[in-house]
């Protein structure tokens, strides 16, 4: 029961962190073009502007997810003591929303700002401290649902205080401007924002989707499995995501500079990272399907249904890092209708997949909407990717 809680109240905390992500690299980008340009007052206003953007949105959200848990997780399917349990977990996350908000947020910034491996030291330092506090309140304390989300706000204001240390220590220089200026800024960081934030969020609207319908078609025991099965695979998103991510501020510094050439190789050269990534992932996780679910507690039944329906994520991955890169590169260089359709097209073809194929396939048909819905959105990718090439030979004669 424990187990399908968090799986149930996990979007919630995976929303604050999408919101802080879209705003914080959408940002980072606009920072790192205009520093590319030499734009300097405008790139000291950009940062300035997106903190503040971050901070409101935090305080919304807090708002908003701590009046409306339960009506939020029961929409999900949580239903009972289930739902009670969840609801604990998600309001002490809304408290925390804008250490978690910030903490996503400024990690692009400090990656834009050559300072790749801090932003990496302090999402570490984050992680390692979300990890021994899980085991100390969950286990030791006893806290329980608590105690999870404690460890996770906890290791998000980590990850925040040493990304301020880090801004302090570059001496970020903080440039307001007048409101009108400031919502013109706010603006253009939200049009783009919405990429990056549906490719960290998109995983999560899979989940609260397949959860629904598992809870339909199945049981508890089925969102089980696929709380197994969505840890395990989220990882792997997060790989790939950290290979787009790690090549947006050399995309987007080329692309200010109309450096055409530069933009090309960076992205062939993070599709083929990707790739390798991914197909490491595929073979390790397939061979160790077996204990995946004993990783996570599960109980026996759980377990044989993770190495059961395990293998129908793997087969698309490849399709998928090809999707996550394309994106990345599509919102690094502004390419914001491009990147919108792809973000946004497997979330929808997962909907429409799961209101067709259940009725026919029962629960088969809950387990197959994801990676047809994946298949679908690697063909959407290959044609945009068509359309940018297109645009890209423009622009290079224009260079």
């Amino acid at each position: 029961m424990g187990l399908a809680a968090i799986t149930l109240g996990y979007p919630i905390s995976a929303l604050v962190g999408a919101v802080g992500t879209g705003i914080g690299l959408s940002g980072a980008i606009r920072y790192t073009i205009l520093k590319a340009r030499g734009e300097e007052k405008k790139v000291r206003e950009c940062f300035t502007g997106t903190t503040l953007l971050m901070l409101l949105a935090g305080v919304l959200l807090t708002l908003l997810l701590y009046g409306f848990a339960e009506p939020i997780l029961h929409l999900s399917g949580a239903r009972g003591e289930v739902l009670r349990l969840s609801a604990e977990y998600a309001r002490i996350i809304a408290l925390g929303a804008v250490f978690q908000l910030l903490a996503t947020g400024f990690v692009p910034f400090i990656r834009n700002m050559d300072g790749a491996s801090f932003a990496m030291v302090a999402m570490i330092l984050g992680f390692v401290t979300n990890i021994v506090l899980d085991y100390a309140l969950v286990w030791v304390v006893d806290f329980g649902m608590s105690g999870a989300a404690l460890a996770t706000i906890i290791g998000q204001a980590v990850t925040m205080i040493a990304s301020v240390v880090f801004f302090l220590a570059k001496k970020c220089r903080l440039s307001f401007t007048d409101p009108r200026t400031m919502a013109e800024l706010w603006k253009a960081v939200l049009k783009v924002a919405l990429s990056p934030f549906g490719l960290t969020f998109s995983p999560t609207v899979t989940m609260l989707l397949m959860n629904r319908f598992l809870l339909l078609y199945g049981d508890d025991r089925a969102v089980a499995v696929y709380g197994c099965i969505g840890y395990i695979t989220s990882i792997i998103y997060l790989l790939l995501q950290g290979v787009g991510d790690g090549s947006q501020p050399l995309i987007s510094r080329f692309y200010g500079e109309k450096d055409a050439s530069a933009v090309k190789h960076t992205r062939n050269l993070a599709y083929k990272t990707a790739a390798a990534v991914t197909v490491v992932c595929m073979i390790g996780v397939f061979l160790l399907r077996r204990q995946i679910g004993i990783l996570f507690g599960a109980s026996a039944d759980a377990n044989a249904g993770v190495a059961r329906y395990l293998p129908y994520f793997l087969a698309t991955l490849l399709f998928l890092a090809f999707v996550r890169i394309t994106t990345s590169y599509f919102y690094a260089t502004e390419e914001t209708l491009l990147s919108y359709i792809l973000v946004y097209a497997e979330p929808i073809c997962t909907l429409l997949l799961l209101l067709i194929l259940p009725p026919f396939c029962k629960l088969t048909g809950v387990w197959l909407a994801v990676p047809l819905a994946q298949i679908v959105t690697f063909a959407i990718g290959l044609a945009e990717n068509g359309i940018a090439a297109k645009r890209g030979k423009q622009n290079e004669r224009k260079m």
